[in-house]
C-alpha cells in the first residue's frame, strides 16, 4: 500500500477526495425544502457548528434551552434562516438515524446532510475503500462502513468467530471441550476504530492481533513488522456528558488504552494513518462544505463569511474550532502574500499553504492536510463559543486568566497524544451559560434580528 509519506502529497489527495465527497453529498429535493432565506439587507452571512453532547442533549434527554434556541434559527414555517450543521464526535449510528433523533429533541426537521458524524470524513479516504478493513465500535458499524464507501468490511465479532482462540479473557467465552477449527479470513488491510466498543477486552487483544501479524492474526506474533498495517481513529474524546453529574469515559480512553498496550508489548508507539473528528482541522474543512452547500441552497450569492463554532468540551470543540481558526488565518496570509508576489494575479496557493503551516502537525490536520475548494472560498475565520451544560462548567472548573501561563499538561490537557499542547487554543471567543445564549450572541454579533 502507497502510505501518506509527506503533507504536501496528503493535501493535493485530500484536496481531490474533498471534490470527489462534495459530489456525494446529499442535495435532494426532500432535504433542500428547509432552506429559503437570504442574509438582512446590508448584512454579511455566517453559518453555525453545533456540538450535540452537552450542548443540545445530555444523553437522551434534550436541555431546555435547546428547544428554545431553534425556535431563533428557523421561520414559522420551520424552514432555516441560517446554515446549520451538527458536528459530533459520535459515530456508532447512521446519519439519518441521528437526524431523526435531533428532529424528535428539537421540534425541529434535521435532515441527514445537516448531521456530521466523527466518522464523516472518511467518506474522503477513498484510497483505503477497496482494501480489506477490520471496524472496531458498536451499533451497525458494518452498515456504516459500507455507507462510507468501504467494500470489504469485517467486524471485531466475525474475526473472532474465524479464529475463536484469540478471545479467552472472559472464561465463559472460551471454547469448551474440543478446540473448535479455524475458517481463516481474507488478509486484512487496515483498522478503522469508530468508537468505544462494548468489551473492551476483546478488541484490544484481536487489535492487537491484527497489528502484530500484518493483518493475518493465524500467525505468530512479530514485533519488528514495524510500522504496522494503517490504522484510522475516529472521535479523540476523552470524555464526554451524559446524564451522568459526572462526565463518562469516551473513545479517546480507549484509544489510550490501546496505545499503552501496543507499546508496552512491542516499545514502539502506535501509529496512525489518521485521526478524524474534533479536534483535527479535516473535520471542520468536511463541516464548512456542509455549510457552503446550504448556503447556495438557501440562494445566498456571497461566501460564508464566518463560522461560529458552539460546544462544550474545552479540549474538542472550542481547541478544534481554534485550531481551525488559525488555520484560515495561515491560508489568507498565504494567499495574500502570493498574490503579492505575482502582481495581484489569481492564484492556487495550494503547496505553499503546506509549508506556510509548519506548526500544525499532521494529526492535527487529519492524517492529510488541504481545505475543499480554492482559498478565496474558505471563510476569514471561526469563533468558539463555549457553553457551561456539558463537559464544561463554571462550578467545577476554571479556564486560565492567562492562556499563555505555564500549566501542568497532566492538570489540564486531556486532548490526543499526538496533538500538541497549546493552552491558548482551549480559550474559547465568549462563554456563555446555554445554546439558548449562544445562538442570541451570534445573532447580535452578526447584526441580525431576533424574532
Amino acid at each position: 500500500m502507497q502510505r501518506i509519506r509527506s503533507l504536501k502529497s496528503g493535501w493535493q489527495l485530500l484536496k481531490s477526495s474533498f471534490e470527489v465527497a462534495a459530489k456525494q453529498v446529499n442535495t435532494s429535493p426532500s432535504n433542500s425544502r428547509n432552506y429559503s432565506h437570504a442574509p438582512p439587507q446590508g448584512s454579511s452571512s455566517f453559518g453555525l457548528l453545533f456540538d450535540i453532547d452537552g450542548v443540545l442533549v445530555r444523553g437522551r434527554t434534550p436541555i431546555p434551552a435547546a428547544k428554545q434556541c431553534f425556535r431563533n434559527l428557523v421561520d414559522r414555517n420551520g424552514k432555516y434562516k441560517v446554515p446549520v450543521v451538527f458536528v459530533t464526535n459520535a459515530g456508532n449510528c447512521m446519519r439519518q438515524a441521528k437526524a431523526e433523533h435531533l428532529s424528535d429533541w428539537l421540534d425541529v426537521e434535521v435532515s441527514p446532510d445537516q448531521v456530521m458524524l466523527s466518522h464523516s470524513p472518511l467518506r474522503m479516504f477513498n484510497q483505503f475503500h477497496k482494501m480489506c478493513v477490520l471496524v472496531s465500535g458498536q451499533g451497525p458499524i458494518e452498515e456504516v462502513a459500507q455507507d462510507l464507501g468501504f467494500q470489504n468490511v469485517v467486524t471485531v465479532d466475525k474475526l473472532r468467530e474465524a479464529y475463536p482462540l484469540l478471545d479467552v479473557v472472559d472464561h465463559d467465552r472460551r471454547p469448551k471441550d474440543s478446540i473448535p477449527p479455524t475458517k481463516g479470513l481474507r488478509q486484512i488491510d487496515a483498522v478503522i476504530l469508530f468508537g468505544e466498543p462494548i468489551r473492551w477486552e476483546t478488541n484490544l487483544q484481536l487489535i492487537v492481533d491484527v497489528l502484530l501479524t500484518s493483518g493475518n492474526p493465524d500467525n505468530s506474533w512479530n514485533s519488528k513488522l514495524y510500522p504496522h498495517i494503517p490504522v484510522l481513529a475516529c472521535n479523540m474524546d476523552l470524555l464526554w456528558m451524559a446524564e451522568a453529574k459526572n462526565p463518562r469515559f469516551g473513545h479517546g480512553m480507549f484509544l489510550f488504552a490501546l496505545e499503552s498496550l501496543y507499546k508496552k508489548v512491542t516499545g514502539y508507539e502506535l501509529k496512525y494513518e489518521a485521526l478524524i473528528g474534533k479536534p483535527s482541522v479535516v473535520t471542520y474543512n468536511y463541516a464548512e462544505l456542509l455549510i457552503r452547500q446550504q448556503a447556495e441552497r438557501l440562494g445566498w450569492t456571497t461566501p460564508v463569511k464566518r463560522l461560529y463554532a458552539i460546544g462544550d468540551n474545552p479540549m474538542a470543540d472550542i481547541y478544534g474550532a481554534n485550531l481551525y481558526n488559525h488555520y484560515l488565518q495561515a491560508s489568507q496570509r498565504t494567499r495574500a502574500q502570493m498574490q503579492a508576489k505575482d502582481g495581484g494575479r489569481s492564484v492556487d496557493p495550494l503547496a505553499e499553504t503546506v509549508d506556510d503551516a509548519p506548526k500544525m502537525t499532521s494529526a492535527e490536520l487529519g492524517g492529510a492536510s488541504g481545505a475543499y475548494g480554492a482559498e478565496g472560498e474558505l471563510p476569514e475565520g471561526c469563533t468558539s463559543i463555549l457553553v457551561c451544560t456539558g463537559v464544561y462548567s463554571r462550578d467545577q472548573q476554571e479556564l486560565p486568566s492567562d492562556p499563555t501561563e505555564t500549566v501542568s499538561e497532566q492538570q489540564i490537557f486531556h486532548g490526543h497524544r499526538d496533538f500538541r499542547f497549546d493552552p491558548s487554543l482551549t480559550q474559547p471567543s465568549f462563554v456563555v451559560e446555554d445554546v439558548k445564549d449562544a445562538v442570541e450572541l451570534v445573532f447580535q454579533q452578526e447584526g441580525w434580528p431576533l424574532e
